[in-house]
């Protein structure tokens, strides 16, 4: 009531939609990539073998959840969750070791053998012009998982990078990660 005894009369404000909101046009279309912020927060996964280190469960996946690829005998080709390049790939010991040179005789051997392999599935499958391989040794080298090794399989295309990586710290896939799995499945040996 005011002092007068009358009722206040209220009034809703109005409904507010996107549209309504004042916006600056710039130019830019957005690529939301929400899943990227657990590494921008450092919530990388942890470094003891188990549950928490992404290459010890994958194997308990079923193929498709797990984006594995191939299952050897001591290694396995997973998809890599934050591909560069569609088709990029890793080779994984099942066995939770940080360096190269803690493998086995024979994990070295299919772990090579491996790598091999995803080129030749790569190459019949989606006929890139080069690869990129390599191994972080270390969270100092650039290794997101440092305490299990994982060697990168990347293939290359003319013309696959472009400025938006660089300016705008996004990158374009054209090839879904089960779609990427599945032609690298039918080309493997």
């Amino acid at each position: 009531m005011d002092s007068a005894g009358m009722a206040e009369e209220r009034t809703e404000p109005p409904h507010e939609s996107p549209e309504s909101f004042p916006r600056v046009e710039d130019g830019f279309e957005r690529l939301w990539t929400p899943h990227r912020m657990v590494y921008i927060k450092g919530e990388k996964p942890a470094g003891a073998a188990g549950s928490g280190c992404p290459f010890c469960s994958t194997p308990g996946m079923d193929d498709a959840q797990g984006l594995i690829v191939h299952r050897g005998q001591w290694c396995f080709v997973v998809m890599n969750l934050f591909p560069y390049n569609p088709g990029h790939v890793m080779i994984c010991p099942y066995r939770h070791v940080a360096a190269y040179i803690d493998l086995t005789p024979e994990e070295t051997l299919e772990f090579t053998d491996l790598t091999k392999r995803s080129i030749r599935a790569l190459q019949a499958g989606s006929n890139p012009q080069g690869f990129n391989l390599g191994m972080n040794q270390g969270a100092v080298a650039g290794a997101g998982v440092a305490a299990h090794l994982h060697q990168h399989v990347v293939p290359r295309w003319g013309g696959d990078a472009n400025f938006l990586p660089i300016i705008g710290q996004t990158k374009a896939l054209p090839t879904l990660l089960e779609d990427a799995r599945q032609v690298l499945v039918a080309a493997w040996e």
